[in-house]
Parts: structure tokens; C-alpha cells; sequence
């Protein structure tokens, strides 16, 4: 809809133009329960106050709302006729004064998609779940406001709500009869404000801190989720990271934790992993395990937690000022977590994991013809939305670890304090941190920041050693390498480490660090060293680059990569031969039987879930097709062999299983799926709960060794919204054309389903072993998809332009079909573009990748 999109250079007028005093938000969600009568869209009514002045009187401005009426609206104690100011996104704000008060009221529509205030009716016991999620810029559809994040503001919220239930937000309530009333809020920004209520199972803790100057802050800590997980929720484990967080924060931060209470909200159909609302941050429910997971989840969740944390300095309390610097709080987030998770908590291993797994997102989003530099240029909302992405997060903080090395890492907190006590509660931009940093190291921050912040591509960094006449290192020299779109060449400071065999272990003897900086440059710190077997470039993963190999190093891995002692160090050769096989300088059969080779060996287990992930990959895109067969009879023998091998009840035995039920392919993989669940089969140690339960019939139903009988029981068994989603994913999965017609209607026809409910019918519709048939919806895509992004709400349109993008039709034809669909829509919306230049590209990729198997 026409001023939806709020762009950047309006949201800069209105910023130099408004300033605003505070909110006062009051909601009314009783018409969540019952049957709402009519036949529009189930609506609350939504009454905002909001106190601002006006740099230039007489001057005219809007505010936004996204609602499907208003009833009334009152500027300065004037009445405004809806009709004229209100236009289904904005209200026209003419004659302004230098102070203002501006009443809306108005019907709100409860949202289905997770953008707004989205309502859950639990199948189970048909109670009803509400929660608030706006980034970038859905408080709109809640609440008239000003929507862009440096227009920040205290806030007061009420809601009255249905009997029985309880209601958060960011801060402290006090209920009286049905309506809640808030604790005014610091000044914060509208898509960090939240709202959640309903019959949550709530659990309480409390954290305290000496603050050493006589005064001790106290803070109550919050965890909920719907009553039908309770009996799976670990509150202990997520009250345990938080005060670890913490300390930690409060150690290195020196600010105290700003916004009172600290309430964590595992909530239903969540679209992101966790969102920072001060004093009440949302995580998807799925962080609660139904079943046994590996120590990755566990990790994973507690890395969640803690970088929601950071952003109550990055972000919450200090704000970028548009979303071009959505860096500064989401990559600062993103390591801060991790350095937090080894700093504090058990998982001492997580830089193994971010090495891996976030940099192996950061390597795919920065090859994309969509990467941009950390500081993005983002011209308006849509834009924002897509900049979510592994550059933002991932690459950037790869960048900050990397900055931490070059400005070391007490110069890097020292600069972090003084950038929150400088501009606490206010709005920043990249300059501001730099010139702290700048304070803090003595370094040229400028300089660092033109080759790491505001350029985009990742190097690639070779080593290339000469050895003497005795056998030893002459000169070793790391080449550096750009791609031709993005040439920029950066300084990066890294350690050479130099293995050897000994013993039947391949170990680092000797290690250096330098400056790499230029095309070339030589290490004279490992000059005089004995030969090396292999020379790893930024061990200790100190730096952002693709790793490359001379032939010597890659001929010891492809013998000895199971024998190497240092699990980082293994992570970083796993990660460089996956970038090798995605560059087509690998052939995907080859890295696979690496895998199959080695992969039983893994002690890591993050690194272990990450080969298979990357071993399915190679199977399903990059191994040409005629070799696919038989491929994948190999890999779904090793993967049976290593599940049966595996110590019972290990988690890599839980991680194996999940592994064989993917690569299943033989009858007797079936054979043994289907006795594991009907209990006929045994694999000694291996507990198949719920959980596994669906992983292994999946598979099953998809290569029609099951039906929708069998679902049908299944689903008796799990009658939960988890279960719900599982039957439905599988359902699309079944090898008809029926099905998959239904299916396709479903999600291009009808925009009945939830947004949980859309991502579970892509991920069962799109499946590997029915290329065939799917093959007729490559055309039915192009002729739809900007039907879709027209019609739809931006992540359910994002959900199905890239889940159904006909990337399983791996041919120069469909290729040709994106090209021709790129040439013939070049005004479509810069963001859809983007989409399906991105799917093009992983498209091309794999096709390069499958041409690299028949040299």
C-alpha cells in the first residue's frame, strides 16, 4: 500500500521536524477470546495518546498507523475527520503547533503472520496466546505512532484484557480487575516496545548485584511459555545463562542494567530467533526441546539469550539512528553473545561454533550479488527488512572479532563504556563508535572502517611456502585475493599455524602472527621452521577471509583431516574444504567422501551437525545428477554405519540418527525407520521420543512408505500445536500430484494459513526427492510471485519468494526462466528483486558446482 514503505529521507524530515514527549497506549484484547461475529478481520481497539512538538509551527507531518478503521482522531483538541487524514497507513497531521497532543482511536486487526499483535489458539486446549513483534516497523499495526527509531520516547501502555489472564510489558504492571496498567518505560523506540498476554505458565527469579559504591541493584527475572510446554520448560537452565549474562555484561559494560524488571517470553509462531524488547524479550518457543537435543541446542539457546542481552546496551539503550547502522546493534549483538557464551557460561567451545556455523551464513550472504557493505544503504522499510541478513550479523561480527585483534580487546570494552555513557538513550551513527574507539586504541579507525564497515566481498587468503635446501621454510608469503565485483583488499591480522604429523596426530609446531595487508605479504616470524604438512591460514579463526590451501596442505587433509587434535582448528579445514566445494575448486563427491571418511570422528558435535547439514547440501545441489544416485547411497550407508557405530545413547548417536532418517534412500533404510517407530526395530541406546518420532516418518511419507492414515495416528499421539505443524509439513511432503496441488493453493491462492503454518507447507512441498514432480511450478512461480508481494504481508511474501523458488529444477532452463523474469520485471520492488537475484545465484552456483564434477 501506497506509504507503507516509509523511506529514509522522510523519516529524516520528520526527524528534523518532530520531537516526541512521550505515549500514552491503551489496549483493549478482550475480543481475543470468543467468537468475534462478522466476517472481517477479528479486531481490539487501540486508543493512543502522544505528547510531541513541532520545530516549525504551521508545518505539516504524519503519523502511522496500519488499522482497518479509526474512529475518531483529535489533533490539539481538534476533532479530524478520519476519512480525509486517514488513508489505511497514515494520518495527515496539517498546522501543526509548537507543542501538540495528538487521540487516535481506532480498530486494530489482530495479525496471523507474526508482524503486529498475533493471536495462537492452541489445538490442544484451545486457549489463546497473544504477543507483540514489530522490527522494523510494525508498532504501526498496534498502536498510531511516529515509526522510525530516533524518534524515541517514554511509554505508558494499558490493557484490559480477558479474565484470567495475565499481561506484560516493558514495564513492572499492576492489574486491577481486568486491565493492567504499566511502569512509564525509559525513552525507547516503537519497535522495541511489546505486549504479551494470556494464560502463560510464568515462572519468577530474582537477580542481585553489588554496584561497589554503596548501592545494590536488584532486577526480578520473568520466564513464560503456553501451558502445553510447561512440563518441557528448563527454567532453571534460562534463569542460569541470564545471571551469568549478567555479571558478565555488568563486568565488562560498567552501566547498569537500565530498564528494571527482565521478563524472558517463549511465545507460538514466532518469525525470528529472539527479539530485545526492554524488559521483556520474546523468543520462539521451538528453544524449548520437546525431545533430546545435542549440547548445539542447548548453546545455541543460551547464545540467543545472551545476545538479546547485549542489545540492552547495543540497541535498546543506545540506538542506531536509521537502519543503515542496523549494524551497531546487531553485529555487536551477535559477538557479544558468543564472547559472552565462552566468557560465562559452560559452552567455553562457542567460538568453534561461531566459526563454523555463523561465518559459513557470513561466507554464502557476502558471495550473493545482494552483499553490501556492514553499514548497508537502506532507502526505506523493505529494504530494512532484508538487511536481517548474514552480513549484518554474521559478517559483522567476524568484523568485530577481527577489530579486537587489530585495537586489542581492553581498548575495544573501554571504547564500548564510554560509547553508553555518551550517548545513553539517544540515537547514534557509525561515527559516533568510532571516534571512541578511535580514543580508546590510538588507532585509524577511519581507515579501518572504509576496508571493513563500508566495503562489501570477502578476501580469500593463500598460503605459498619456499623451503631451502635443508627442508626448512625459506619464505613463506600469504597471497591475498579479491573477487573482480568487490576488489577491495583489507588488512587483517592473523596466525599462522604450521602441523605436522606425530605420533598418528596431526598438531600445530609452530604459529605466528601477522599483518596481512596488500596481495602479498610475507611472514618472516615462521622463517627457519621445519616443513610443514600443512600450513593453516587464520588459525584461531582471528579474522573474516576464506581460507585457501597449497596442494602440500590439502593432500595431508584429504588423508590425515581426522587426525588433526585441535577442534577449532578442525572446524576452520571443514569450513575452508565446504568453501572450496561451494567455489566448484572441490567436487562435491569429493567432499562428501570426506565426510564419510572423517565425519565419525568428529568429537565436536556443532561441527559434526554442520557436515552433515553441508554433506546434505552437496548431495542435493552440487553432485551433477546423473551421479546423485548413487552418491547418496554412499552417504546414506555411512550415515546407517555411524549410527550403529555411535556410543549408545550419545548425542552423536542422537545427531547420526536424525542424519540417516535425512539420506534414507535404500528400502532397508525405510525398513528400519519404520520399525524404529512402530517398535519392531531397535538401535541400542536410542530413546525415539516425539520428537524423532516425526523426523523419522517425514521421510517416510515423502518416498511413499507412509500416508495420511499414518499421520492421522501420528498426530493422535502429538495432538499439540508442535504436532500440528509436523502433520502439516508432512502432509505436503507425500509424493502426489494432488497433494502438491493442494499444497501450492494453499500458499499462492489463499493466505488462510498462519505464518507458522506457510513456512511447515514450503519446507513438506519442496522436497529433493520429488524434482519431477514439482517440475511444473517452476513456471507457475515466475508468473506469480509479484502477485504475492503485492498481496501479501512482507515476511509471509519474503516466506514463499524464496521457500518456493524452483531451485530442486537445477537446469540451464530454469536459469534462463530467472534471467528472463529479472529482464522483464526491472521496476518490480528493489527488495523482490533482490529475492530472486539471490535464488538465481545459488542457482548458478550449484550449476557451476555439478559442471565441476564431470572435469
Amino acid at each position: 500500500m501506497p506509504g507503507e514503505n516509509l523511506s529514509r529521507d522522510e523519516a529524516r524530515e520528520r526527524a528534523a521536524l518532530l520531537s516526541v514527549d512521550g505515549y500514552d497506549v491503551s489496549l483493549d484484547v478482550r475480543s481475543a477470546v470468543g467468537d468475534p461475529g462478522g466476517d472481517g478481520p477479528r479486531t481490539f481497539r487501540s486508543v493512543t495518546t502522544v505528547r510531541f512538538r513541532c520545530a516549525e509551527p504551521g508545518a505539516s507531518s504524519f503519523a502511522d498507523l496500519i488499522a482497518p478503521s479509526v474512529t475518531s482522531v483529535s489533533l490539539n483538541g481538534r476533532d479530524l475527520d478520519p476519512g480525509e487524514v486517514f488513508d489505511g497507513v497514515r494520518i495527515r497531521l496539517d498546522d501543526l503547533a509548537a507543542e501538540n497532543e495528538l487521540v487516535v482511536d481506532a480498530q486494530c486487526a489482530y495479525s496471523r503472520t507474526g508482524e503486529g499483535l498475533h493471536r495462537f489458539v492452541d489445538p490442544e486446549d484451545g486457549e489463546v496466546y497473544l504477543y507483540t513483534q514489530y522490527e522494523p516497523a510494525d508498532a504501526r499495526r498496534v498502536f498510531a505512532d511516529f515509526e522510525q527509531p530516533d524518534l524515541k520516547a517514554p511509554f505508558r501502555f494499558e490493557v484490559r484484557a480477558p479474565e484470567g489472564w495475565t499481561v506484560w510489558s516493558n514495564g513492572v504492571g499492576t492489574p486491577s480487575g481486568d486491565l493492567w496498567r504499566f511502569a512509564e518505560t525509559k525513552p525507547i523506540s516503537t519497535y522495541i516496545t511489546c505486549v504479551v498476554a494470556g494464560p502463560y505458565h510464568y515462572v519468577t527469579d530474582s537477580y542481585t548485584r553489588d554496584l561497589g559504591d554503596g548501592t545494590t541493584l536488584e532486577i526480578p527475572l520473568g520466564a513464560m511459555c503456553r501451558k502445553g510446554l510447561a512440563p518441557y520448560f528448563e527454567a532453571d537452565d534460562v534463569f542460569l545463562i541470564t545471571k551469568q549474562g549478567l555479571d558478565f555484561f555488568h563486568d565488562h559494560f560498567d552501566y547498569p542494567y537500565p530498564f528494571g524488571k527482565y521478563d524472558q517470553a517463549f511465545v507460538p509462531e514466532y518469525n525470528l530467533g529472539a527479539m530485545e524488547n526492554p524488559g521483556l524479550v520474546t523468543f520462539r518457543e521451538e528453544l524449548i526441546f520437546r525431545g533430546k537435543v545435542t549440547r548445539v541446542a542447548y548453546e545455541g539457546r543460551a547464545n540467543v539469550i545472551l545476545h538479546e542481552m547485549a542489545h540492552m546496551w547495543f540497541g535498546d539503550l543506545v540506538t542506531m539512528e536509521w537502519w543503515d547502522d542496523l549494524w551497531l546493534k546487531e553485529s555487536f549483538a551477535d559477538f557479544m553473545g558468543t564472547f559472552a557464551n565462552v566468557g560465562a557460561t559452560r559452552f567455553t567451545d562457542a567460538w568453534i561454533t561461531f566459526a563454523n556455523r555463523r561465518k559459513a551464513w557470513a561466507y554464502r550472504a557476502d558471495q550473493l550479488p545482494s552483499t553490501h557493505p556492514v553499514t548497508a544503504d537502506i532507502r526505506d522499510l523493505q529494504d530494512a527488512k532484508l538487511n536481517f541478513d548474514g552480513i549484518t550479523y554474521a559478517k559483522g561480527a567476524s568484523v568485530l572479532k577481527q577489530l579486537v585483534a587489530y585495537v586489542g580487546q581492553d581498548a575495544f570494552l573501554e571504547g564500548a563504556r564510554r560509547y553508553f555513557k555518551r550517548h545513553a538513550y539517544g540515537n547514534t551513527r557509525l561515527g559516533d563508535l568510532l571516534s571512541v574507539l578511535g580514543e580508546t586504541s590510538g588507532r585509524d579507525m577511519a581507515a579501518w572502517a572504509r576496508s571493513w564497515l563500508q566495503t562489501a566481498g570477502v578476501n580469500s587468503l593463500t598460503p605459498q611456502v619456499l623451503l631451502d635446501a635443508e627442508g626448512r621454510i625459506n619464505e613463506l608469503t600469504v597471497l591475498q585475493e579479491a573477487a573482480e565485483s568487490h576488489p577491495e583488499l583489507r588488512p587483517h591480522r592473523v596466525a599462522i599455524g604450521l602441523y605436522r604429523l606425530e605420533e598418528g596426530r596431526l598438531v600445530r609446531y609452530a604459529r605466528a602472527e601477522a599483518d596481512v595487508d596488500g596481495p602479498r605479504t610475507v611472514v618472516t616470524g615462521l622463517a627457519g621452521e621445519a616443513a610443514p604438512e600443512l600450513v593453516l591460514v587464520n588459525d584461531d579463526d582471528l579474522t573474516y577471509c576464506k581460507i585457501r590451501f597449497d596442494q602440500t596442505s590439502l593432500d595431508t587433509l584429504r588423508e590425515h583431516l581426522g587426525d588433526m587434535t585441535d577442534p577449532l582448528a578442525r572446524a576452520l579445514c571443514w569450513s575452508a574444504l565446504w568453501n572450496l566445494t561451494r567455489d566448484a575448486l572441490l567436487p562435491a563427491r569429493d567432499f562428501v567422501d570426506l565426510v564419510l571418511r572423517f565425519a565419525g570422528r568428529e568429537s565436536d558435535i556443532g561441527v559434526l551437525q554442520m557436515l552433515h547439514a553441508w554433506a546434505e547440501s552437496a548431495l542435493v545441489h552440487y553432485v551433477a545428477g546423473e551421479a546423485r544416485p548413487g552418491v547418496g547411497a554412499l552417504l546414506s550407508e555411512g550415515a546407517g554405519r555411524e549410527l550403529r557405530s555411535a556410543e549408545p545413547g550419545s548425542e552423536h548417536q542422537l545427531a547420526w540418527a536424525r542424519f540417516a532418517a535425512r539420506t534414507a534412500a535404500a528400502p532397508g533404510d525405510f525398513e528400519l525407520l519404520q520399525g524404529l517407530l512402530d517398535g519392531t526395530s531397535a538401535v541400542e541406546g536410542l530413546d525415539v521420543d516425539q520428537e524423532l518420532r516425526w523426523v523419522f516418518l517425514e521421510p517416510l511419507v515423502a518416498h511413499g512408505f507412509a500416508d495420511e492414515k499414518a499421520l492421522a495416528a501420528e498426530l493422535a499421539r502429538d495432538d499439540t500445536a508442535s504436532g500440528k505443524r509436523h502433520q502439516v509439513r508432512c502432509l505436503a511432503a507425500r509424493p502426489s500430484a494432488a497433494v502438491k496441488a493442494q499444497a501450492w493453493a494453499q500458499l499462492i491462492e489463499s493466505d488462510a494459513l498462519s505464518n507458522a503454518l506457510v513456512e511447515a507447507t514450503i519446507a513438506g512441498f519442496d522436497q529433493p526427492a520429488q524434482r519431477e514432480l514439482l517440475a511444473p511450478y517452476a513456471a507457475n512461480y515466475f508468473a506469480s510471485i509479484e502477485r504475492i508481494w503485492a498481496e501479501r504481508s512482507i515476511q509471509i511474501a519474503m516466506d514463499v519468494v524464496k521457500g518456493l523458488f524452483p531451485a530442486l529444477q537445477d537446469s540451464p532452463q530454469t536459469l534462463a526462466a530467472t534471467d528472463a523474469w529479472l529482464a522483464a520485471h526491472e521496476s518490480a520492488p528493489p527488495a523482490l528483486r533482490r529475492l530472486v537475484l539471490e535464488a538465481r545465484d545459488d542457482l548458478a552456483r550449484a550449476l557451476r558446482a555439478q559442471g565441476r564434477e564431470n572435469l
